[in-house]
């Protein structure tokens, strides 16, 4: 073994530095004292206090969390804010009709005052990043019993949050990094007065669809533009017509002058969850038991969606989002499973257990910790399996099972109390916005689907007796047409009929409704059987993790554990988890396969190669009179690089979900391009990096500017920000 790691050592001695720059996503407040010395070193011209700064503005302040699930990026000095049209896509879905389809049309607001309010849609800026580790962690001791911990370390951080915002409008986030050893603070700004400034068509936004998802070459314009409004004196304030566009302290120059293969790169947004030092165990779950089965669920909705979707424009419009919500993660599982099946991962991280069991023989504290994995993994797999599952039946399943669970509430107060009174106002409320985008037809299809999928994967003791029996006779047809002729929830005539009647039937109607008792007796299930015994094992595992991880850093200072992973960073970097990070690689076309090679950029060209005739607006390779115009006449304006009209490019930057709508910025802190896509060969990269393999999806920011100033004519958006063109 140490003749192994010596020369192991000698080979990453002998890597040039750039093999380093690609994997990891840095907290910005670390980069001075991890980073910057690297990031020069690949082309980077300015200064970790360029990005992260609380003396002076910096690039952190043109940076928002998105709807807390994406990234956004300020633009000008009126609040202008880019990210992707995916991102905005229910903002963009609620305010279109078949009458008014903002969707399929396109949307430009030629003034202030024409900018849509989104009710719900937050961003939020972060003011300061702080190490509170020895405040979090105060009190604690090594002997604790972990729920005693757990206590010590939720008082903790409420006082130490509270403390930092009091007389202040910002709130905060304090989160664990690297399984809890270590604790920051999120000081933040929320704005939750946005508006939808310009959208293009879903032929530019969404073009390619889930064809071309994950996919590269794409041709994707995937980008939307929204304002943050702030009250008169600059702060966050509700909507109301007196406020003003927001005066950020930053916002991103834009560069005219396109990039360049090995050109630097750096992303800047809240990528949501890795797992990188997830052991074998974990790995060969997620590969063999929990993506396989979420796939299947989810092919059979996407068929009936599409199919629906096709047949008719009002159902289309209905659940255009949510199919998107479905297809996303479905994509992105099957090539998670083929990327960690190609690079071999459950085989490396067991090598990399038999390296961590070497070096730990001499250390008692952490005897035992592989194997208590392995028990533990086992022990829990049966719960995770039920919980992934029930979170595709409930949230990813048949609507009418989630809907109808909302009206457990009422079983909380007496009819006639106010209280009653007003969750019969609010489930009125939410009905109204239920059936606006729902399907009776298509919701029943999906049910027989996924239900009976469902009952065939989770263990037979979380089954309700209905699908127990439908299981058994092999008739989840004849259930749904039960439920689905019978059940309140998938009328709304009916259902608004008892809300508006007699307050003292509602309760009693609902009680008896089969679709209400078919998911009360799933949650009740889930929640009396799965519940207690996940979270507990998963405490388990989350402890014995945070020993692993303290273990790794402690006799693996440099990484070396990950020798033989190429790219592999030396410095440890703790998973995403939502909070602001900066990633940085460089512009790199790929090699995804024996004989392909791809180049680094894609062009209009693409897009009309791609585009089919005679096919409906609608249709996910349509491409508008329009633009076909613009590209034949050439008509690319400032945009243009050498008669050719730049599409998408892709880098070899770390990124995840989360990372939609990021800012991808070049060597002089100007802006290039929106992130929103990884290749499909690099969805394994949130559980094992690959730096050959790995690259995210660009859309190039020339192309955004081209659409909103040649094919949206709103130039007044253009006059707004700083363009810069050597």
């Amino acid at each position: 073994m140490k003749r192994y790691l010596q020369g192991t050592l000698i080979a990453l001695l002998l890597l040039p530095l750039s093999a380093w720059a690609h994997e990891g996503m840095w907290l910005p407040s670390l980069l001075q004292q991890l980073n910057e010395e690297d990031m020069q070193a690949n082309g980077f011209k300015l200064t970790a206090e360029d990005i992260y700064s609380v003396n002076k503005s910096s690039m952190k302040d043109a940076v928002v969390w998105f709807g807390r699930g994406c990234t956004g990026e300020v633009v000008s000095d009126k609040g202008l804010i880019l990210t992707n049209h995916h991102c905005g896509y229910g903002q963009i879905q609620s305010h279109s009709s078949v009458e008014k389809d903002l969707l399929t049309e396109g949307f430009a607001a030629q003034s202030f005052g024409e900018e849509l309010p989104n009710p719900g849609l937050t961003v939020s800026f972060v003011v300061r990043i702080d190490d509170v580790t020895s405040k979090v962690l105060n009190g604690v001791t090594d002997g604790m019993k972990e729920d005693d911990r757990q206590k010590v370390i939720a008082e903790n951080i409420k006082k130490v949050g509270d403390a930092a915002v009091k007389g202040t409008h910002y709130d905060y986030q304090i989160k664990p990094f690297f399984y809890g050893n270590e604790y920051y603070m999120f000081t933040m700004e929320t704005f939750s007065d946005i508006r939808l400034v310009f959208a293009p068509p879903s032929s530019v936004g969404k073009f390619g669809g889930d064809t071309d998802n994950w996919v590269w070459p794409r041709h994707t314009g995937d980008f939307s533009i929204f304002r943050i409004y702030a009250g008169k004196d600059g702060k966050p304030a509700e909507y109301s017509e007196d406020n003003v566009p927001f005066t950020p302290r930053y916002h991103f120059p834009i560069s005219l002058n396109g990039v360049k293969a090995d050109d630097f790169t750096m992303v800047y947004g809240f990528p949501g969850r890795t797992q990188q030092y997830l052991p074998s165990e974990g790995v060969d779950y997620t590969v063999n038991k929990s993506n396989p089965i979420k796939i299947a669920m989810r092919e059979k909705t996407i068929a009936i969606l599409d199919k629906n979707m096709k047949a008719d424009d009002a159902v289309r419009i209905k659940y255009s989002a949510k199919k998107a919500r479905v297809a996303n993660a479905y994509k992105k599982w099957i090539g998670e499973s083929k990327g960690l099946e190609r690079l071999n991962a459950i085989d490396k991280k067991e090598e990399q257990e038999k390296m961590f069991a070497d070096a730990v023989k001499n250390k008692p504290e952490y005897a035992g910790l592989l194997e208590k994995f392995e028990k533990q993994f086992a022990a829990v797999e049966k719960y995770q399996l039920a919980r992934d599952l029930y979170i595709e039946e409930l949230y990813y399943g048949p609507e009418i099972l989630r809907f109808s669970l909302g009206f457990n509430e009422l079983k909380k107060y007496e009819a006639g109390t106010p209280e009653f009174i007003a969750t019969v106002s609010k489930l009125k409320s939410a009905a109204k916005g239920f059936f606006k985008n729902y399907d009776k037809g298509t919701d029943q299809e999906i049910f027989v689907s996924a239900s009976s999928l469902y009952s065939d994967a989770i263990d037979p003791s979380f089954l309700p007796d209905a699908f127990k029996t439908a299981k058994e006779k092999g008739n989840f047809d004849k259930l749904a047409a039960s439920v689905y002729k019978k059940s309140i929830f998938c009328n709304e005539e009916k259902l608004m009929a008892l809300l508006n009647g007699n307050e003292s039937a509602i309760l009693g109607k609902v009680k008896k409704d089969p679709a209400f008792v078919l998911a009360n007796d799933i949650y009740e299930i889930f929640n009396n059987k799965v519940v207690f015994e996940y979270k507990t094992l998963s405490e388990e595992i989350n402890l014995s993790m945070r020993t692993y991880v303290k273990a790794l850093r402690e006799v693996f200072p440099n990484r070396e554990y990950v020798a033989n992973n190429k790219g592999a960073s030396k410095k440890y970097w703790s998973d995403a988890n939502s909070t602001l990070r900066v990633t940085y690689g460089k512009i790199e076309g790929s090699e995804p396969r024996d004989g392909v090679e791809f180049k680094h950029y894609t062009t209009l060209e693409g897009v009309m190669e791609k585009r089919l005739q005679d096919v409906p607006k609608t249709h996910e390779f349509y491409v508008h009179q329009k633009l076909i115009d613009l590209y034949n006449k050439k008509d690319y304006g400032q945009y243009g690089e050498d008669g050719k009209m730049i599409v998408c490019i892709t880098g070899s930057n770390h990124t995840t979900g989360g990372n939609s709508g990021s800012p991808v910025i070049n060597a002089e802190g100007q802006l290039i391009g929106i992130n929103f896509d990884r290749t499909w060969e690099s969805t394994m990269s949130d559980l094992m990096f690959d730096p050959v393999k790995c690259r995210n999806i660009i859309v190039d920011i020339r192309y955004v500017l081209f659409i909103v100033d040649k094919y949206g004519e709103c130039p007044r958006l253009i006059e707004e920000m700083n363009l810069v063109k050597n």
